[in-house]
C-alpha cells in the first residue's frame, strides 16, 4: 500500500534496490518490496526534504531536512543522529528558500556521497550553498568555488568520485566538478536559458551529461514553460535532445540514469509522464503509465 503521507524525497538501497526510503514531511519511510508496503523508520517530527544512501555501506543513510540539517543512520534507518557540524558552516545565517513561502527556510536538497571515497559527501541547499565534508558529515567547507548557490539538483557520476553535476536557478544553471567536488566550472555556455532544473550523468562515461534549463521558476511549470533538455559530451558542449523540437511543452523535473545501463535515460516530467531514451537521447518514447506529477524524484528499480 502506498504510503499517504506528502513525499519529497526517495532513495534506494544500490546494494538491494527493493529496498527503498521516502522522506516525508514527518519522516522517513521505508519499503522493502519495491514500494508496494511501507513502515515508519525514524525521524519523526523533522520534515525530510533529501535522502541518500551510502555506495559504500547500504547501513548508513543520511537524511537532509527543512530548517537545513543533516541527519544519519548507521543502521538501516532504525536510529538517526544529528551531524551538528552542519550547523558550524561559514555564512549559513543567510540561507534562505523564496521557493516555500512563508516561512522561506531553507532547506537541504541534495545529498551526494562520493562513490570514490566513504567520507566525502557534497550537500545541496536550495538558494544557499553547495558545502563539502571530508570526514563523513562531522564538519563542512563553505560554498565551494564555482558551484550555483540556488541548488536544485546536485549528483556524483556513478563509479567516477571526480565528477560531479549541479543544476542551480543561479550563475547560469548548470555547474560540474572534475575533482570530487572542491572546485566547480559554471557550463552555461550554449544553454538556450539558465535556470537549472534538474541533472544526471551517464553511468559509463563521466563526461557525458544532461540538464534541463528554463527561464525562471514562475514560468518553468506553467503553461507555457520554455524548457530545454540538454546532452553535454564533454568538449563537444551542450547538443538539445528531447521528444519534442524544443522548447518542451511540459518540464522533465527529474532526470535518472541507471547504473550497468549505459546510454539510458529517463524523464519524469512535471504533468507525470515519463519518457525514455537508450542512446543518449537521440531517440526517446513514452512509456505506458502517467504518475499524478513527478516532483525532483524518480527511481527506476
Amino acid at each position: 500500500m502506498a504510503p499517504k503521507h506528502q513525499v519529497s524525497c526517495l532513495a534506494a538501497d544500490p546494494s538491494d534496490r527493493r529496498l527503498v526510503y521516502a522522506g516525508t514531511r514527518d519522516g522517513v519511510l521505508r519499503s522493502e518490496d519495491c514500494g508496494l508496503s511501507w513502515q515508519r523508520s525514524g525521524m519523526e517530527g523533522h520534515i525530510v526534504k533529501s535522502l541518500a544512501v551510502s555506495p559504500h555501506d547500504s547501513n548508513v543513510i543520511y537524511a537532509g531536512t527543512k530548517p537545513a540539517l543533516l541527519f544519519v543512520s548507521n543502521d538501516r534507518g532504525k536510529s538517526w543522529t544529528e551531524l551538528e557540524g552542519f550547523r558550524r558552516i561559514p555564512n549559513r545565517w543567510w540561507w534562505f528558500s523564496p521557493a516555500e513561502p512563508p516561512d522561506m527556510r531553507a532547506y537541504v536538497i541534495a545529498i551526494a556521497p562520493s562513490p570514490g571515497d566513504p567520507n566525502v559527501i557534497l550537500a545541496g541547499i536550495e538558494f544557499g550553498a553547495v558545502v563539502r565534508s571530508e570526514d563523513g558529515g562531522q564538519s563542512w567547507s563553505g560554498h565551494r568555488t564555482g558551484a550555483l548557490r540556488d541548488c536544485h539538483s546536485l549528483k556524483f557520476h556513478a563509479d567516477d568520485g571526480d565528477w560531479a553535476y549541479e543544476a542551480g536557478g543561479s550563475g547560469g544553471g548548470a555547474s560540474f566538478s572534475r575533482d570530487g567536488g572542491r572546485t566547480f566550472h559554471k557550463a552555461k555556455s550554449g544553454l538556450a536559458k539558465n535556470y537549472g532544473i534538474v541533472c544526471a550523468a551517464d553511468p559509463e562515461k563521466s563526461e557525458t551529461w544532461y540538464v534541463c534549463v528554463g527561464s525562471s521558476p514562475f514560468n518553468a511549470f506553467g503553461k507555457n514553460p520554455q524548457v530545454y533538455l540538454y546532452r553535454s559530451a564533454g568538449a563537444a558542449g551542450w547538443h538539445p535532445i528531447g521528444w519534442q523540437s524544443h522548447p518542451l511543452p511540459v518540464a522533465p523535473t527529474a532526470l535518472t540514469t541507471v547504473p550497468g545501463a549505459p546510454g539510458h535515460l529517463y524523464a519524469g516530467l512535471y504533468n507525470g509522464d515519463v519518457w525514455h531514451t537508450a542512446d543518449l537521447g537521440d531517440s526517446w518514447e513514452k512509456l505506458p503509465f502517467s504518475f499524478e506529477g513527478v516532483w525532483f524524484s524518480l527511481l527506476v528499480i
